[in-house]
């Protein structure tokens, strides 16, 4: 599972006298940020004269301030709609800026293997469908391993993500009733599990609850 976080650039000239600060403020993506950060730190020492910030808030949050005028960029894992566009007069720039992946991470302190999962498998778990970890279908791609009969505890985004949409578009190409009951976008009606603001949310969460599922960014 791989994504193109995309950067929303409004067409601006920016005017600034020579000797002046140029500031330019951007939020979004939790996905990228960690990479921007290195980014930006590196830029602003070789370039004293303009100064870069980026605040890890969520491709919704990003999109939205991007929208409102409140930020310079915006970053996001999904394209701005049609319709966002369109309110924003279509001054938006689309920008490929990094590749990365979507992986699932889960809490077993008691397991020390590393765990497989199928696509359908995992579809499952997040459908609600699939609740125990010594469930039949988990063990029959793990053999080996000796699963606690422990209760899976979904994590998933409580805020828009673009996180989201990648992992929502991939569970609806492997699985139709995903598909047709919940399909992709940054945010969905999740039929089960809890809410973690940001890749770092999600992962706080499945570090702290033993049994719990999530999915995050690989960095």
């Amino acid at each position: 599972m791989t994504k193109s976080p995309l950067l929303a650039l409004a067409a601006l000239a920016l005017a600034a006298p020579a000797a002046a600060q140029v500031k330019l403020n951007g939020a979004g993506a939790t996905f990228p940020n960690i990479i921007y950060q290195d980014w930006i730190l590196s830029y602003n020492k070789a370039h004293a004269s303009v100064q870069l910030n980026y605040q890890s808030i969520g491709s919704g949050g990003g999109i939205r301030q991007f929208s409102d005028g409140t930020v310079d960029f915006g970053a996001s894992d999904a394209p701005m709609t049609d319709s966002t566009i369109a309110a924003v007069q279509g001054n938006v720039l689309h920008i490929p800026t990094v590749l990365g992946g979507d992986v699932p991470t889960y809490y077993l302190p008691d397991v020390k293997e590393t765990l497989r999962f199928t696509p359908d498998v995992i579809a499952d778990i997040f459908l609600g469908k699939i609740t125990k970890w010594s469930d039949a279908r988990l063990a029959s791609v793990n053999p080996g391993v000796k699963l606690p009969d422990l209760d899976i505890v979904v994590v998933h985004r409580s805020d828009g993500s673009g996180t989201t949409f990648i992992w929502t578009d991939y569970l609806s190409k492997v699985s139709p009733e995903w598909a047709s009951r919940v399909g992709k976008g940054t945010s969905v009606n999740w039929p089960v599990g809890l809410g973690g603001k940001g890749n770092e949310g999600v992962a706080g969460q499945v570090k702290n609850t033993p049994g719990a599922l999530g999915y995050v960014e690989l960095a």
